[in-house]
């Protein structure tokens, strides 16, 4: 559960990012917000292949 709860921060930490770029139109906002975005999907396929290893060790 700890993995989720890095998701959920990452995605927390982002959130101010977001805002300034869609509502403000900052651009270097923008480009923390991919950043971000680039390490939640890295994050997110690193925890898919943890649940598929244990999921194939439990068989």
């Amino acid at each position: 559960m700890s993995r989720f709860n890095e998701v959920k921060e990452l995605v927390d930490s982002l959130e101010t990012d977001f805002t300034k770029f869609y509502e403000a139109g900052n651009k270097a906002a923008g480009t923390r917000v991919r950043n971000g975005m680039q390490a939640i999907k890295n994050l997110a396929q690193e925890i898919r292949a943890e649940v598929t290893a244990k999921k194939n060790a439990a068989k």
